[in-house]
Order: structure tokens, then C-alpha cells, then sequence
């Protein structure tokens, strides 16, 4: 390649110069190119990445008019973007062998659990089923990549005895308003930061939230929570319309960061290990089914799709069971 660059410029160069200044020149060039590994831009490799790129912004396109978040875009192209770059193919080329040598040596890596490899199987999925649908590759590479099996865990709940400890450690109403609503509704954190005072029905003891893909449902609280709700709102002096504000002035509406910040300081006070939001939407979900709600009504309370999202959020008390197998086997 260096002979090649040095040989274009003394073809450049030869009605200009003399000979002598031509081998002085030649002489140079050797020197100032000695240590320098020189290639040539390949320009089908350029064309390809911009291709790649093209195709995968027509499909997050394809996703977001599907009603897709837009946390959940930005996973898809983070996702897809990192396969892409490493594996450095045109999609067209891309084999099942790439995607799970990919796979394999991703988890290797990284050190990844079975539902995070899963969850890229099911992005790589839809990225290449969307290429397939629209003729852009005969068949998806995916097709023969099956499911990971993730096994079940079993994720820890509240108990009532928790919960209670959880209340006597707020200090703040508002903090104990939040806490309330949760447990009561097993609505998601993001879902709670969007709701103004407006969206509160006190009579019937409701709220219309909006969920993922800006799905709209309907969630319940009980008395209690309707109790500190209105204790709350009466304390406040700002004049902010969203339900939950900072408790310092500007009095700006919460994040999802500040509600999880909160739950954490508050389970540390309470020695409760791993306190989060989701752990509430558990609790209810659990409880529900325990109490005897059936599954689908659960499914509706917590505006999931699908009743297997359901039953993964739901840990059905062992002992229950057992108590259930005495009653109606013997």
C-alpha cells in the first residue's frame, strides 16, 4: 500500500520537478512513511454500515408508530447497534451462526443472566422477523435461534409486618401518602409520577393512569390511602398540578430517580432489604391472588397484556398451596 501511495505522487509529481529533486523526494517519503501502517478505505464496508443504519432507523420508526416507549426504543437500538458493530456484516449476510456465536460470547463476557441474553434473542427476533416482512432478507437468521430457558425465581414480597414498619418510619406525609398508594394500587413508578392532583377521583376512590405504549386504565386505592392522599394535598402550598412534588421549593414534580431514591433511603431506615416500586406491584399482585381474586382480573388491575406476565409478577403463598392440596385432595 505505502509503494503504491509513494508511486501516485511521483507520477503527480513528475512534470513538476527535476530528477534529482525526484529521488530526493522519493528518499523522503520512504523515510516519513517507514513507520506509519497505511490501508486503503474500503468503501463497501462504509456502504454497508450506512445501510445497516438506515434499515435499523426505518425500524424503530416501525416500532414507535407500534406505540413502543420511548425507553423501550432506546434498548432496541443500543441493543442492535452493539450486534451490528461487532459482528461488521451487511444485515443481508448476517448468519444464525453469527447471532449465536454473538449470544455466546456476549454472556461469556459479560457474564449475563439467562433472561438478559433472552431478552436480546427476542430484540434480534423482531429486528429480523420486521427485515423479513418487509423483503428486505429472505428468511430471518433467528428463526432457528429458540428461546432460552430462564427457569422461574422467585422474587421477594412485603409482608404485612414490612409494610407496617415501612409507614411508622415516614416522617414526611407525603412520603407515607406515596407509600400507600402503592401498595394499594401495585401501580407501576412510572405511571405514579405522571398523575396531577386533577386525575384523582376521592368518591370512587380511583385514578386514570397511563401505562406502557400510553395504554390508559383505570387503578383503586382503599380508604386509608384515600385518608393520606387528602392529608397530603391539604399540607401542600405550591401550586404545582402534579400529585407528587420534591419537598424543597421549586416543589418540581418527582422522577421515577426521586421515587426510587426515596424507597431505598426509607427501607434503609426500616432495615428492609431492597426496597423498590416494583416490589409493591408485587406485593398486590400476590396478595390479590391469595385473597382469591381470579388471575385475569389481576392481569386487568395491573394492565398487562398478557396473563403470563401476570403470573411471573405473582408468588402464590406456599402455604396456601398446601392448606389448598389438604382441602380438595386430602
Amino acid at each position: 500500500m505505502k509503494e503504491k501511495l509513494i508511486l501516485e505522487i511521483k507520477t503527480a509529481m513528475t512534470e513538476i520537478v527535476s530528477q534529482q529533486q525526484m529521488e530526493l523526494l522519493n528518499i523522503v517519503l520512504l523515510r516519513s512513511l517507514d513507520n506509519l501502517y497505511i490501508t486503503e478505505i474500503d468503501t463497501k464496508i462504509k456502504c454497508f454500515k450506512t445501510y445497516n443504519l438506515k434499515l435499523l432507523s426505518f425500524f424503530i420508526a416501525s416500532k414507535k408508530v407500534e406505540g413502543c416507549s420511548d425507553k423501550s426504543l432506546k434498548y432496541y437500538i443500543n441493543t442492535i447497534e452493539k450486534l451490528l458493530q461487532k459482528i461488521n456484516k451487511s444485515v443481508i449476510d448476517i448468519s444464525t451462526n453469527d447471532l449465536r456465536t454473538y449470544l455466546s460470547d456476549y454472556q461469556e463476557l459479560k457474564k449475563s443472566s439467562r433472561v438478559t441474553i433472552d431478552n436480546m434473542r427476542r430484540i434480534f427476533s423482531s429486528f429480523f422477523s420486521w427485515l423479513e416482512d418487509e423483503d428486505y432478507i429472505l428468511k430471518s437468521p433467528v428463526r432457528r435461534i429458540h428461546k432460552v430457558k430462564t427457569g422461574r425465581l422467585v422474587k421477594d414480597t412485603l409482608s404485612d409486618e414490612q409494610l407496617e414498619v415501612l409507614r411508622d418510619t415516614c416522617t414526611e406525609i407525603r412520603d407515607l401518602a406515596m407509600i400507600e398508594l402503592l401498595t394499594s394500587t401495585g401501580m407501576r413508578v412510572g405511571e405514579l409520577v405522571k398523575i396531577n392532583r386533577a386525575d384523582v377521583d376521592f368518591h370512587e376512590r380511583q385514578i386514570v393512569v397511563f401505562g406502557k405504549g400510553n395504554s390508559e386504565r383505570e387503578v383503586y386505592f382503599d380508604a386509608r390511602t384515600k385518608i393520606h392522599l387528602r392529608k397530603y394535598l391539604e399540607i401542600r402550598t405550591d401550586d404545582n398540578k402534579a400529585l407528587f412534588v420534591s419537598l424543597s421549593k421549586p416543589n418540581s414534580r418527582l422522577s421515577i430517580g426521586g421515587v426510587e431514591m426515596r424507597l431505598r433511603i426509607l427501607g434503609k431506615k426500616a432495615q428492609i432489604d431492597k426496597v423498590h416500586p416494583h416490589k409493591f406491584r408485587r406485593t398486590l399482585a400476590t396478595m390479590a391472588i391469595d385473597k382469591g381474586m381470579p388471575i385475569e382480573q389481576v392481569q386487568k388491575l395491573l394492565g398487562h397484556m398478557k396473563i403470563d406476565t401476570t403470573m411471573h409478577y405473582a408468588m402464590v403463598n406456599q402455604t396456601n398451596v398446601k392448606n389448598s392440596h389438604r382441602k380438595f385432595i386430602g
